[in-house]
């Protein structure tokens, strides 16, 4: 008897777990499917530029361009100023190393720009 009870109950347990494990996926996941490729299908839609967002390229050479000479200029003064410090033996450091600083980050912006304005020529 008590053999026959443990037999029902694993059999009962074998049924509900295999039950519970194959119930269908939610159907809100299929909704959500549907959206993600209704959005996926509107940006491929919408490879245009905003005319106000739209620069020339005339003027992306002149940004440039300026910022070039900006990067020449910061370049020269970081250089002035490790020469004072070595040759003449200026205290000059913090500024030596703040225009060392402003020179690098100028020039990862202009690469970064020129790259994102120009790689596709």
């Amino acid at each position: 008897m008590r053999r026959s009870r443990m037999r029902a109950s694993s059999w009962l347990f074998m049924v509900l777990c295999a039950v519970l494990l194959a119930s269908p996926a939610p159907v809100h996941a299929q909704t959500a499917t549907d959206r993600s490729e209704v959005m996926i299908q509107q940006f491929a839609a919408d490879d245009g530029e905003s005319p106000q967002r739209r620069i020339d390229t005339r003027t992306k050479h002149r940004i440039l361009f300026l910022m070039g000479i900006a990067l020449l200029v910061l370049l020269l003064a970081t250089g002035a100023m490790g020469i004072a410090m070595a040759a003449f033996g200026k205290d000059v450091f913090v500024a030596h190393m703040i225009l060392a600083g402003l020179s690098m980050t100028l020039a990862i912006v202009h690469a970064a720009t020129s790259i994102a304005w120009f790689w596709p020529y």
